[in-house]
């Protein structure tokens, strides 16, 4: 990502126009958005109504596409968490499926994992998604804070979607998530790659950089590292293949001023087909737990 060892300069293309730049963490290996806002100015850079996840509007062609290829990653998201009970004949038929989606926007994961017999919570900071998604799964959602109120070792899995990259204080929030794992729970984090084919070749204009909403910005390596720490392996790494496309749309319209679908459509081809010998996909799902 960095051109020349220079730290790689990004325009925030969403809301604010400023510039940012990527300095890697020595520690863990990720790469930081620099400067970071202050915790209580970053709900500023969220406030856009083209921000998907906190609506459920279908206003153009990309949020048309934005909810079909959610409604497909709703029911694989399903069949990965009940795969962990799957061989487990009491967890199957119990109602006791404890799972916390944090960063849940509107609820639809929720929704759908309620309506498979799971007992579920969500944290989303954003009033509006909150409301909606409370809406969807009767009053289960909380602000962030109640994150620190829930009981230790009260989740057999904890999600989040494209969220880790998102949280100020990292290595405080991994605790927390540790902690309320039970003890033989599943952590699962989905998270851009920066490694991928379509973040090399989209380079600053790479849409899943997202500054300075993307706080952090993952590879393979940094994940493993982080999670160490707290005494957590990957035991598992999946492709998110819809990413590279969607991705690519967005990169193409920062770059050229249009999506350019064609162009797009290739290039998210391309990632897709390289990460299929590299592993290195557009964005992937860690599945960790403790070690």
């Amino acid at each position: 990502m960095k051109e020349n060892n220079m730290p790689l300069k990004v325009k925030d293309h969403s809301v604010s126009g400023e510039t940012f730049q990527l300095i890697e963490n020595k520690t863990y290996g990720f790469l930081e958005t620099t400067p970071q806002p202050k915790e209580e100015k970053l709900s500023e850079y969220y406030k856009t109504e083209d921000y998907i996840s906190h609506t459920d509007s279908k206003r153009n062609v990309l949020e048309k596409v934005y909810h079909v290829v959610r409604s497909i990653s709703l029911k694989r998201k399903l069949k990965l968490i009940n795969s962990f009970f799957s061989t487990n004949t009491q967890h199957r038929n119990s109602e006791e499926r404890n799972l916390l989606d944090v960063g849940c926007g509107t609820g639809d994961f929720l929704q759908v994992a309620q309506n498979n017999k799971w007992q579920v919570s969500g944290i989303e900071p954003n009033q509006e998604a909150r409301d909606i998604a409370n809406r969807k799964t009767g009053n289960a959602v909380s602000k962030t804070e109640q994150l620190f109120v829930f009981k230790k070792h009260s989740f057999d899995v904890i999600t989040l979607w494209h969220v880790l990259e998102h949280v100020p204080n990292l290595e405080e929030q991994v605790s927390v998530f540790k902690s309320l794992l039970k003890e033989n729970g599943t952590l699962i984090i989905a998270v851009p790659n920066y490694k991928s084919y379509d973040a090399k070749h989209y380079k600053n204009f790479w849409a899943a950089l997202d500054v300075p909403r993307h706080l952090w910005h993952f590879n393979q390596d940094s994940i493993s590292k982080l999670f160490a720490k707290e005494n957590m392996k990957v035991v598992k790494t999946l492709p998110m293949q819809f990413d590279a496309y969607y991705v690519s749309l967005l990169s193409e319209k920062y770059k050229s001023g249009f999506m350019n679908p064609i162009k797009a459509f290739w290039f998210g081809f391309l990632s897709n087909w390289k990460g299929r010998r590299s592993g290195e996909y557009s964005s992937l799902i860690y599945v960790l737990k403790n070690c």
